[in-house]
């Protein structure tokens, strides 16, 4: 089925639509407490309809922003299952959820007007979507499919550092796809739980020695903030690379 390209589709609406029936997202990990969502972003045009309706205005009048169906079906998808996963969480409706912006743009949640104690990432990549919420301070999440046909020597020179870039360089081709995006997937989410954006340079600093060589979870210090640990786990798997980081209670 085509995707909603119409702005008719965002048009306010009953919902149709249960918190258990024809949901587009699964239950994909627990990990340390922290419940990672899994979106099946593929084009459905009724699948579309329901995530809007499931949207306050706000949230459907930045989506008539994107001026990509694409990047609009992804940002609905997303958004409507982090809304209906939070209120069931929260065993609130989700018409009482609203939605705000730390500094850097990160977002948070309220409820009736007070942030909720909860947190909470989303990243999409491809036709897969991943939402970690956590009652953990801070949390990120990353998902990236991978695509070889990238210059994943040139990108590399830009984002890791030189240790990182001397093991791809001894990497064999079809290595190369694997640990380019787990590396890229594990400091997204590094810079994603920090919340900075990216004005933290990624190759300013490298993943942990253990995990560049193969282990699924490591503690992670930032060079500018050494007394403060985080947690970084590798979620990679054969349909695309993934990784969730959390800070570690002082």
């Amino acid at each position: 089925m085509r995707p909603v390209e119409s702005p008719e589709a965002w048009r306010p609406r009953t919902p149709t639509m249960t918190l258990t029936e024809n949901t587009w997202w699964t239950h994909w990990r627990e990990v340390d407490g922290t419940t990672v969502l899994h979106v099946d972003l593929a084009p459905d045009a009724g699948r579309e309809a329901r995530a809007v309706s499931l949207l306050d205005d706000s949230e459907k009048a930045r989506g008539l922003r994107f001026r990509s169906v694409r990047a609009r079906r992804e940002f609905v998808l997303c958004r409507a299952a982090l809304r209906v996963s939070l209120a069931e969480r929260l065993g609130c409706s989700g018409e009482r959820l609203s939605f705000g912006f730390l500094e850097h743009g990160k977002p948070y949640a309220r409820l009736a007007d007070r942030s909720v104690d909860m947190a909470f990432n989303v990243s999409h990549s491809g036709g897969h979507g991943l939402i970690a919420i956590t009652d953990k301070a801070s949390v990120g999440v990353d998902v990236e499919e991978r695509a070889p046909q990238r210059d994943l020597d040139g990108i590399g020179s830009l984002v890791y550092g030189p240790r990182e870039r001397r093991f791809l360089g001894i990497a064999s081709d079809r290595e190369k796809v694997q640990i380019f995006y787990r590396l890229w997937s594990m400091k997204e989410a590094l810079i994603k739980a920090l919340g900075t954006g990216f004005s933290l340079n990624p190759s300013g600093f490298e993943v942990p020695g253990p995990m560049l060589r193969g282990e699924r979870s490591g503690i992670f210090r930032f060079p500018h903030l050494p007394s403060q640990a985080w947690r970084v786990l590798d979620l990679g798997e054969p349909r695309f690379a993934a990784a969730l980081a959390y800070r570690l209670s002082s």
